[in-house]
């Protein structure tokens, strides 16, 4: 039989080789996202041997584009975007403008055309969704109040990039590229049937969406059939991101994202998130195989200042940007540093904005290889920045710590001993803390939400916002002389960091922890955990007593 497979060889081929240059990383205590780019860069047309279909590699890498989004939307809610809009709105907006300013300068330089010049900057001014998102889920940074600034930034950045789309032909003419420049009305009807599509896009979303969404999934979980369950996950991600792209015109992320954000209320969320991960997590390796595979590394020998130049606006110059913006809006300096190290690189939108360049005649070829360089070069970059981040957290969560404690109300009066501490106010520790107020028993919370810190103080609840695990934290709230430690975050890894460190502060505390897992028990008890809470073991108990119960009245 004939064996013309290009799907299958793409896709085997790509994660052969990305798990096996991905190991070797990891061996050479590397990021595995460097080895999953020259694994790109191997398949790829400019390197011998095997070579890929680059266009598969860019569709299927936009599957795990979707399922990312996705997956993020899902904790998110509409109130937790709102919430940033002051910073994210506002925070884009001068980012994208000064990114796109310095490309501009760079390109005049070089002595490209304005419109060169404008395709150039703007294709360096857009940070990747899968590189920032990556980022900030293996720091468990994503449900923090930076985590959702970044997030905000980016849905903000997305929306941008469409109309950039849309206007950019409209004024090739007159930039000195191919086609006809739009006459004003024209250009202005243009304008306003795209933003049109994306607020009718937001409106449908929210009023049709909200109901749909929740309710055919809740109906498939009735069923029972666990594999139905995770086919109806897969296909309102990717169903709802199709859609939007082809009915209303705005980007697979950006549709996925709302279908994520409108199922995080249902109570099914968490195990929407949990079906989801393993194709996640294989898809998002493809987009950085597939970015590898558009490199041509012929460039760092044709142009190496142009490539240095290119990269240091990527990295640097955007950095300073985001950086001092967040701080004009006066948030903490971890919060700033975080978010200019998430958009210090580019991605997907990058390449769709250079190619849409080249094929309107206004970014010569040399502009598209530099984007491909900065894109490399900014994501091979990234994690290190993120690195010397972790270097510096203690100093910065030290420093934010204090500022923490400013902010207690005076009325709101620590317990001088014998309390409760709750780390994590999520739908877990709102139940506790109802249960503990029935009781009469004083409670300080720990929380990495302002706006729940606020309404626990307004409520007359002491509370601290900030990460459990950060130094500091945890003397704040007396741990020292309290009764009982309760974390009910759902992060196993940080849980046991915060165990270890309140067992040295106090080793006399009983703490309980929750685990989703039999390793995740094992882990948080070899830590120090009094007792770990598992739902189906709780569950199990609850049935059994039950039953024995029932027993022994009828003897």
């Amino acid at each position: 039989m004939p064996h013309h497979t290009p799907l299958i060889t793409t896709l085997v081929g790509g994660l052969v080789l990305a798990f096996i240059f991905g190991a070797l990383a990891q061996r050479l205590r590397m990021p595995p996202l460097v080895g999953y780019l020259l694994a790109g860069i191997a398949v790829g047309p400019f390197t011998p041997g095997f070579v890929a279909d680059a266009g598969l590699a860019q569709e299927l890498a936009e599957i795990g584009v979707i399922l990312l989004m996705f997956g993020v939307g899902l904790h998110f809610s509409v109130k937790d975007l709102m919430s940033v809009k002051g910073i994210a709105i506002p925070g884009a907006v001068v980012q994208i403008a000064i990114a796109t300013l310095l490309g501009m300068v760079m390109a005049w330089f070089m002595g490209w055309s304005p419109g060169a010049g404008l395709v150039f900057g703007l294709a360096l001014s857009v940070a990747s969704t899968v590189v920032l998102l990556t980022a900030l889920q293996e720091r468990r940074l994503e449900t923090t109040q930076r985590g959702r600034i970044a997030v905000g930034w980016l849905i903000v950045e997305d929306i941008a990039m469409v109309l950039a789309l849309v206007l950019i032909p409209a004024f090739s003419g007159l930039l000195g590229g191919a086609g006809e420049t739009l006459s004003g009305g024209a250009l202005l009807a243009a304008l306003a049937l795209t933003l049109g599509k994306v607020v009718a896009f937001v409106v449908v979303m929210l009023v049709i969406g909200r109901r749909l969404i929740p309710w055919v999934l809740e109906r498939i979980a009735a069923t029972g059939s666990r594999e139905l369950f995770r086919l109806a996950v897969l296909a309102i991600a990717l169903g709802f991101a199709l859609g939007s792209a082809y009915v209303f015109g705005v980007s697979f992320a950006l549709g996925a994202f709302f279908a994520g954000m409108i199922l995080s209320e249902s109570e099914l969320s968490h195990r929407a998130a949990e079906e989801s991960l393993p194709l996640r997590d294989a898809f998002a390796v493809l987009f950085f195989v597939s970015v590898g595979m558009l490199f041509d590394p012929s460039v760092l020998v044709r142009e190496p200042w142009l490539v240095l130049a290119t990269v240091l606006i990527i990295v640097v110059g955007k950095s300073i940007a985001a950086a001092l913006i967040v701080r004009a809006f006066g948030h903490p300096l971890g919060t700033a540093l975080t978010i200019s190290a998430s958009l210090a690189q580019i991605g997907e939108f990058s390449f769709i904005i250079a190619s849409l360049g080249l094929s309107l005649g206004l970014l010569p070829a040399t502009g598209r290889d530099l984007i491909l360089a900065g894109a490399i070069f900014s994501i091979l970059l990234n994690p290190l920045l993120f690195v010397v981040l972790d270097r510096l957290k203690p100093w910065l969560d030290a420093r934010e710590g204090r500022a923490v404690l400013r902010d207690v109300r005076p009325e709101v009066a620590m317990p001088a001993g014998g309390h409760v501490v709750l780390v994590g106010f999520g739908r877990v520790g709102h139940r506790i803390v109802l249960a503990l107020q029935e009781k009469d028993l004083p409670v300080v919370v720990i929380v990495d939400h302002a706006e729940v810190v606020d309404a626990l103080l307004a409520d007359g609840i002491p509370a601290l916002y900030g990460n459990g695990a950060a130094p500091g934290m945890l003397q704040a709230a007396n741990i020292a002389h309290a009764r009982y430690l309760l974390i009910a975050i759902p992060d196993a890894l940080e849980a046991g960091q915060i165990i270890e460190r309140a067992r040295q502060l106090n080793p006399d505390l009983e703490i309980v922890a929750r685990a989703y897992t039999d390793a995740e028990l094992v882990h948080l008890e070899g830590r120090g955990a009094t007792y770990t809470v598992m739902g189906e073991n709780e569950i199990a108990r609850g049935m059994a007593r039950r039953v024995t119960a029932e027993s022994a009245r009828a003897l």
